[in-house]
């Protein structure tokens, strides 16, 4: 079983959106959605590349997850923090 990480924008309406053309994609066994920082973790047998197309085909941004995200996301919670000293 592999776990897949995806940045998908989206608000929150968008959720169950995400969570219905992810349910018929062949092999997927769970979906995870943090519509509060736009992250998907798709876990299952699916090819990242057939999830990526099925939720383009629907009509949703998504590129894979990177540490690049990360950084954005935690900048835009405003909790950015280097060695427990907080910056924002």
């Amino acid at each position: 079983m592999e776990s897949t990480e995806l940045k998908v924008e989206m608000v929150a309406l968008h959720e169950k959106r995400v969570r219905k053309c992810l349910s018929k994609v062949k092999g997927i066994e769970r979906v995870e959605v943090e519509a509060s920082i736009q992250k998907v973790i798709v876990t299952g047998c699916a090819n990242r590349s057939k999830i990526l197309k099925a939720l383009r085909r629907v009509g949703l941004r998504a590129e894979p997850w990177s540490p690049h995200n990360e950084l954005l996301s935690a900048y835009a919670a405003g909790s950015l923090m280097f060695n427990n000293y907080s910056f924002f």
